[in-house]
C-alpha cells in the first residue's frame, strides 16, 4: 500500500459508511443495488481520492479462518471461470461498447461469485480469486462509465473502480491496484476534477512503479500524462508522455494474467496522440493518430471508431476541412449499433462542428447519416 497522509489526498471527513465495510459485503451490496435499482449513488471527488486508503490487507486471512457454515469450497476451477467471463464480456463491451450486456457482468458478480467470495478457500486460493473478482468489478465500472454520461452511471463506476482497487489490494496485486486507480483517474478527468485525477495518475503510477511489464508501466505513465495535460502543466505532461513513450517502445513481456495486456502500441498511439492534441501540438496528434490507424490497425470496432472521432477533429483544427469530412465518414461507418457514451459524444461534437459549413453539401449529408446512427 502507498503511504499516504489523509489530509494530502483531502480525505471528506465523513465517507458513506459502505466504505468501511467489509470489501466483500460492500461490493456485493453494489452489485445487488445495482441490479435492483433501489440506491441512487453520485460520484464525487472525495470519493475517488477516499479509496486509496481503504484496503483491508488481512481480510483474505481473516476470511479463512472464520468460514460460515455450509460454505461452498472454492479452488482453481471457480477462480478459472471468474477469468473467462471477464474476457468473454470484456471482449464483446470492447466491440460493441459498454452499454452491451453490462446487466450480465453484475449478475455474474451478484449470483454466481458471490457465493464463491464467502465460500470456502486456503490463502492462496483467495489471493486468486479476489484478483480474479478485481478484474471482473473493473470491468462493470468501465462498463457502467461507458453506457452513459448519467449521474447514476458515473456515480456506479466510481464505486465500481474503488472496489476493484480494494480487492486488487487486499490481494496484493499492484498492477491490478493500478488499473483501477487508472479508471478512477481517467473518470475524474471525465467529469473535470483535475487535481483529483493527477493525484490518482501519480498513485497509480506508484503502484506500477516495481512491475517488469512495459507495456502496463507505459499505461500508468500516460494516465499520468493525461491528467497532467488536462490540468494544464505541460511540463509534467511531457516528461511522463516520454516515460510512457519509451516503456511501450520495449519488447512486450509475456501476457500471462497481466490486466494491461491490451495496452497494444495501437492504444498508446491514440492516447498519445490526444495528449498531443490537448498540448496543442497538432501536427504531432495526428501523426500518432494516424499511427494508431494505419499502422498498427486497432481491432475493435469500438475503439476504431473513437480514434476516427478524434482524427477528424484533429483534421478540422488543422484547417483540412476535406480531410475531417473524409475521416468522419469511415468513423460514421464504424459507429452504428455500438452503445458508448464516447460514441454518442463523438457523434454530437460531430455534428455541431459541421454546423460551422453548412454551405459545403458534404457536411449536411454528413450531418443527416449522423442523425440516423443507431448507437
Amino acid at each position: 500500500m502507498l503511504g499516504l497522509d489523509p489530509e494530502a489526498i483531502n480525505l471528506p471527513e465523513a465517507m458513506p459508511v459502505a466504505l468501511h465495510a467489509d470489501t466483500v459485503a460492500s461490493v456485493l451490496h453494489l452489485g445487488r443495488s445495482d441490479v435492483e435499482r433501489r440506491e441512487f449513488i453520485l460520484a464525487s471527488s472525495g470519493y475517488a481520492l477516499s479509496a486509496l486508503g481503504l484496503p483491508d490487507m488481512d481480510s483474505i486471512t481473516r476470511r479463512t479462518r472464520t468460514v460460515p457454515s455450509g460454505a461452498v469450497r472454492v479452488g482453481q476451477g471457480e477462480v478459472s471461470a471468474v477469468r473467462h467471463m471477464v474476457k468473454a464480456l470484456g471482449d464483446s463491451a470492447s466491440e460493441l461498447g459498454g452499454g452491451h450486456a453490462r446487466h450480465l457482468a453484475v449478475r455474474y458478480l451478484t449470483q454466481d461469485v458471490a457465493p464463491w467470495l464467502e465460500g470456502r478457500f486456503t490463502e492462496a486460493t483467495g489471493h486468486e480469486l479476489f484478483a480474479a473478482t478485481s478484474q471482473l468489478v473493473h470491468l462493470a465500472g468501465w462498463m457502467a462509465q461507458d453506457e452513459g454520461d448519467t449521474p447514476e452511471l458515473r456515480g456506479l463506476a466510481q464505486r465500481y473502480y474503488a472496489h476493484s482497487f480494494r480487492l486488487a489490494a487486499e490481494a496484493d496485486d499492484p498492477e491490478l491496484s493500478a488499473t483501477a486507480l487508472r479508471g478512477l483517474a481517467v473518470q475524474c478527468v471525465d467529469l473535470g476534477y483535475r487535481a483529483e485525477a493527477v493525484q490518482l495518475g501519480e498513485a497509480c503510477v506508484e503502484y506500477g512503479r516495481h512491475l517488469d511489464n512495459p507495456r502496463a508501466v507505459a499505461y500508468y505513465e500516460a494516465t499520468l500524462a493525461n491528467a497532467a495535460a488536462q490540468d494544464d502543466d505541460r511540463s509534467m505532461a511531457i516528461k511522463h508522455l516520454a516515460r510512457s513513450e519509451t516503456a511501450i517502445a520495449k519488447p512486450a513481456a509475456a501476457v500471462g494474467d497481466s490486466w494491461a495486456a491490451h495496452y497494444s502500441p495501437g492504444r498508446w498511439a491514440h492516447e498519445s496522440g490526444m495528449i498531443l492534441s490537448r498540448l496543442g501540438d497538432l501536427d504531432a496528434a495526428e501523426e500518432r493518430l494516424h499511427l494508431a490507424l494505419d499502422i498498427h490497425d486497432l481491432d475493435r470496432r469500438r475503439t476504431r471508431a473513437i480514434v476516427l472521432a478524434d482524427l477528424g477533429g484533429v483534421r478540422l483544427r488543422q484547417g483540412n476541412i476535406d480531410g475531417a469530412m473524409a475521416t468522419w465518414r469511415d468513423f460514421l461507418d464504424c459507429a452504428d449499433g455500438i452503445r458508448s457514451v464516447k460514441v454518442q459524444a463523438a457523434l454530437q461534437d460531430m455534428r455541431v462542428r459541421l454546423r460551422r459549413h453548412n454551405g459545403v453539401p458534404e457536411a449536411q449529408e454528413l450531418r443527416e447519416r449522423a442523425a440516423r446512427v443507431t448507437v
